[in-house]
């Protein structure tokens, strides 16, 4: 038998229930966690010993998230699911991030939380629901875990902050902010917002680690009722005669290192250092060889931190406000799109935009079914940007968090759809690294974007905030170097414009910061942000004008939705046959919008016209150019709007008398016709007289009106018929009488009906396999 503990709370107006003992119970820790009808599995497991040099903690995340919780099949080839989308890769690293500085310093066993999604009603995400799972799974587990956690996502609507907001109320707001903390502090954030200010972001971390406080004091009530005996962890014990060894050989070396600005000379002196250590404990165990290696990280976090708190003085000899050089270039590669170098002291990005057309969208298949993305945002970091050999490839988690990051920061920038219908890529390369990349990569794109012709609302730049904590002791830092990052307490980026933030990550290596410090760093991120604004307009300060002569033009315009299939054709035929001839993109909506794409004006103007010529309907008296598609004795048909044709009299193709229409005009030759009229049943009359066949002005009607003949003499006047009858219409002997009828019956069949004169000038009538519209 099993025992089931629960608990149950209400939190942005619905029920969360943790749940654990009946699922999984065989993992050290397992919750499962529903919100709404959004269900969430999390289970924890932990090695119960260290590898052998080991000297790192080993946490791994894997969030999953289950079609069949949306009651949906995958799609593709493959019907399972298999590697972690993007999604999926940024909800587990955003599960990792606020709970692996929970873990105490010095527990090195290997860690796996896996967070499954096994129902998803459409509202409530389970990305929150995820990580609250986690952070009790991980509570009741009884590894060494300085929890319990909580986070919260927050919108911002109308002035007001919206607790686990819906997707509408996202929608509809101007912020979406994550936040997750212990009781105590705040350990992580991330958000993405419409130029909002340093006041109301701050107000939004502190709403979302208020509120989430109840769901903390859950965790720990269930933990309480069900939580297993707490691993025992091993002490450091005493390592004071083990640091004054290391400071005793190498303590001068590392701190004399520390005042070199190059970061390869810094980084060489550093190594001749650590080779000292290494040779001082080479005859020793392995376990106390990599204890050596670990104090002397520690020695060298002491003498930076230290230095900084004390003369407020950098690594490099910068204090803690001032940002690094900058130097940005636009148009860097001639045949992208839009380009920019982006370099802010050591630390370098190459950055390019490509606009496409709307079948380069991304297709994105999740729980909420298929969408697409028009704005894509990839980050790369090659080994070489550290001076390292490493694994070149496919992104890793890392490269896909940091191309995310500033994809927040730029999106809200970005035109609507309407006012700009193309897709955008944006790549950042990193080809140096000394702090802050995904920054640097913010600044670049913003140039690069603006390069393209894209309009931006305003320009963006990034900056990346540090922080040296020591007791109620602290120095927030602008623009970190890699060193000050890995040595120091805070990775704290803020993107935005001239107006406002637009997007906001945190990542804390102690146990949380308190507001006063968060709002110091945001006073300060907000300063640094319009310095690197101001250097970013010297390169260039306003979206180009005119886009690269390589870049595709797009033109839209709406045409009846009844016309759609028209110009589609049966099976496609005659799209295709458009983009065929005229070497433009076209792509049709449902809506009745189309969109033509070329590099090429004369193309997007060849394909427009085509399209418009099968939409829209012949105007008495406008001037069209078309084409002879027949010919016969009475004239020359044309085809001048799509499917179109019409007929050129022979009288209206000269002024002066044509005899032969073969002799003036041939099939395919292109000409400018006149819409003379249209008749009830569709019929079009065109005239090429009237119109300069080489400029396409009309002409002047100067053709004198035909005069009337002489009245005709009456037929009887022509003498007697060979038969004997008149001329009349009488036959010889008859006088109109025919004689019987073979059938026996009357032949006086009685007068003939009068025809109807027909109009000089032209027939009454056309063929009608050739005039009309035609397929």
């Amino acid at each position: 038998m099993f025992t089931i503990h629960k608990q149950e709370v209400m939190w942005g107006g619905r029920k969360l229930t943790l749940e654990t003992g009946h699922i999984a119970r065989q993992a050290d820790g397992a919750v499962l966690a529903t919100y709404g009808d959004t269900v969430v599995l999390c289970a924890v497991t932990a090695a119960k010993s260290v590898k052998e040099g080991q000297d790192f903690f080993p946490l791994t995340v894997h969030y999953q998230e289950k079609f069949s919780a949306a009651g949906r099949i995958p799609g593709g080839f493959f019907k399972r699911e298999r590697g972690a989308t993007e999604h999926e890769t940024l909800t587990s690293r955003l599960i990792d991030r606020p709970i692996r500085p929970l873990f105490p310093e010095g527990f090195y066993n290997e860690v796996l939380i896996i967070a499954q999604v096994l129902s998803y009603d459409g509202e409530n995400e389970a990305d929150i629901v995820a990580l609250v799972a986690a952070s009790a799974a991980l509570t009741l587990s009884g590894v060494p875990f300085m929890g319990p956690l909580a986070a919260a996502r927050v919108a911002y609507v109308d002035g007001q902050y919206v607790l686990n907001p819906t997707k509408t109320q996202i929608k509809e707001g101007s912020l979406e902010l994550i936040a997750a903390g212990t009781r105590d502090a705040i350990l992580m954030v991330e958000s993405e917002a419409k130029e909002l200010s340093e006041e109301v972001m701050l107000g939004a971390v502190m709403f979302a680690h208020n509120e989430s406080k109840p769901v903390i004091e859950a965790i720990i009530k269930l933990a309480e009722a069900g939580a297993k005996d707490p691993w025992e962890l091993k002490g450091a014990g005493d390592q004071s005669s083990m640091i004054d060894q290391i400071k005793g050989v190498a303590g001068a070396a590392i701190s004399d290192a520390y005042k070199i600005i190059a970061k390869a000379d810094r980084q060489s002196a550093l190594g001749v250092a650590k080779a000292k250590v290494k040779d001082l404990f080479a005859g020793s165990a392995p376990a106390e060889a990599l204890k050596a290696s670990k104090l002397v990280k520690k020695i060298e976090a002491g003498i930076v931190r230290t230095q900084i708190l004390k003369d407020g003085i950098r690594i490099d000899g910068r204090d803690t406000k001032t940002v690094r050089p900058i130097e940005a270039m636009v148009g860097f590669l001639p045949r992208t799109h839009g380009s920019a170098l982006f370099t802010r002291g050591e630390t370098q990005a190459i950055v390019s935009t490509t606009l496409g057309t709307s079948d380069a969208e991304q297709m994105i298949d999740g729980l909420d079914g298929l969408r697409y993305e028009r704005f894509m945002l990839h980050y790369n970091f090659p080994p070489y940007s550290v001076g390292e050999v490493g694994r070149f490839g496919a992104p890793s988690r890392r490269d896909i968090g940091h191309g995310k990051l500033a994809w927040r920061a730029i999106n809200p920038l970005l035109p609507a759809k309407e006012d700009f219908p193309y897709t955008i890529r944006v790549l950042s390369d990193i080809t140096e690294s000394n702090g802050s990349s995904s920054m640097a990569t913010v600044c670049g794109a913003s140039l690069a974007l603006m390069d393209a012709g894209v309009p931006l609302v305003r320009p963006v730049a990034g900056i990346a905030m540090g922080l040296i904590l020591e007791g109620k002791d602290f120095a927030v830092l602008s623009d970190i170097l890699g060193d000050e990052d890995h040595l120091g307490d805070m990775d704290f980026k803020v993107a935005g414009t001239s107006e406002g933030v637009t997007a906001l990550q945190m990542d804390i290596k102690v146990a949380g910061i308190t507001e006063e410090i968060m709002k110091v760093a945001l006073g300060q991120a907000k300063a640094g942000r319009e310095h690197i604004l101001g250097e970013m307009a010297k390169a260039l300060d306003t979206t180009r004008t005119e886009m690269s002569a390589h870049a595709p033009r797009i033109e839209s315009f709406q045409i009846d939705k009844s016309k759609i299939r028209d110009v589609i054709g049966t099976g496609g035929k005659i799209i295709r046959e458009i983009v065929a001839t005229t070497g433009a993109k076209v792509n049709i909506e449902d809506d009745g919008t189309v969109k033509i794409a070329s590099s090429d004006p004369a193309q997007i103007e060849a394909a427009k016209a085509w399209i418009m010529g099968i939409t829209q309907e012949a105007e008495v008296g406008k001037i069209y150019t078309g084409k002879v598609v027949s010919m016969v004795d009475f004239g020359a048909f044309v085809n001048f709007m799509g499917s179109k044709d019409g007929l050129v009299h022979i009288s209206e193709i000269k002024n002066e008398r044509v005899a032969k229409v073969s002799e003036v005009l041939t099939e395919g030759q292109p000409v400018k016709v006149k819409v003379l009229g249209i008749d009830d049943r569709g019929k079009v009359r065109l005239s090429m007289r009237l119109v300069d066949q080489e400029t396409g002005a009309e002409i002047a009607d100067t053709r004198p009106p035909r005069e009337d003949g002489p009245d005709r003499a009456p037929r009887s006047d022509r003498g007697p018929r060979r038969d004997g009858g008149d001329r009349g219409g009488n036959r010889g002997g008859g006088g109109g009488d025919r004689g019987p009828r073979r059938d026996g019956g009357s032949s006086d069949r009685g007068p003939r009906p009068e025809r109807a004169a027909e109009p000089e000038g032209e027939p009454t009538f056309a063929p009608s396999f050739i005039t009309g519209d035609r397929d």
